[in-house]
């Protein structure tokens, strides 16, 4: 699977790039017939402080392309719910896909 990141008003970051990698492997393994992701990392000037740290996953597979997106005060917890969510929509995909 080919990962592109993209940093808007954000600096480029290993960490990051690390942990949304292994998140990513995860969903690889579970769903095999993902094709590529980009990921992007935003920064959003805002006056709630739980908010302002954007994550946003874009997965190409067979079909429609899915989307998922999160909004959080750090980038951990962005990554991590924009991960579960990329999760039950490749589930529901996956259901969809199979043969009954």
């Amino acid at each position: 699977m080919d990962v592109n990141f993209n940093y808007v008003h954000v600096s480029a970051s290993e960490r990051l790039e690390a942990l949304t990698n292994k998140n990513l492997e995860k969903l690889k393994n579970r769903y095999d017939w993902i094709v590529r992701a980009e990921v992007f990392f935003k920064k959003e000037n805002t006056t709630d402080p739980e908010k302002g740290m954007i994550c946003e996953f874009k997965v190409s597979a067979p079909g429609q392309n899915l989307f998922s997106s999160s909004n959080h005060k750090n980038f951990d917890a962005a990554i991590s719910e924009a991960t579960e969510d990329m999760r039950k929509q490749l589930q529901k995909k996956k259901e969809k896909m199979s043969v009954h």
